[in-house]
């Protein structure tokens, strides 16, 4: 019984030993204003990025990092998923050639208006009318729900 104790005392003193690395990465890593725009996963973020996602280290693909202040945040690039700058413009080129070809049209696809659109798109006539927003953004122009803190 003592041996298990002591072995499982060993383990428990190693995964906080490796929370501990994970978080000084984070926090050296953030808040330098040089990382406050997306950019690939550094190495020694990899492993609390990939924990933040539920993800083995070598499945993160299209993964980048940010800051925020000082909080570290994180998104994956996903079948609907951007994590480039929300687009708030409300006249948008391939939703108004859209409209033009499908005059009834009650909702543009994201496939004309782009996947950092914010809003819910409709045609009135040959007009492409941007309706409700349908995600938040964040203070720093991307869409909140796309990032994650890492911690």
């Amino acid at each position: 019984m003592p041996r298990f104790r002591s072995r499982l005392l060993n383990a428990a003193l190693l995964a906080a030993a490796v929370l501990c690395v994970e978080s000084a990465a984070a926090a050296s890593y953030c808040p330098d204003p040089t990382h406050a725009k997306p950019a690939k996963i550094p190495p020694e973020l990899v492993p609390a990025v990939a924990k933040t996602f539920a993800l083995d280290p070598g499945a993160l693909g299209a993964a980048f990092v940010r800051c925020s202040g000082d909080k570290l945040l994180g998104c994956m690039v996903g079948v609907n998923l951007v994590c480039d700058k929300a687009d708030r413009r409300r006249a948008l080129p391939g939703a108004t050639a859209w409209c033009r070809e499908n005059p009834r049209a009650n909702v543009i696809p994201m496939a004309a208006t782009g996947h950092a659109t914010v809003y819910e798109w409709s045609c009135k006539g040959a007009r492409a009318v941007a309706g409700q927003a349908l995600v938040t953004v964040d203070p720093q122009g991307y869409i909140a729900d796309n990032w994650k803190e890492v911690r």
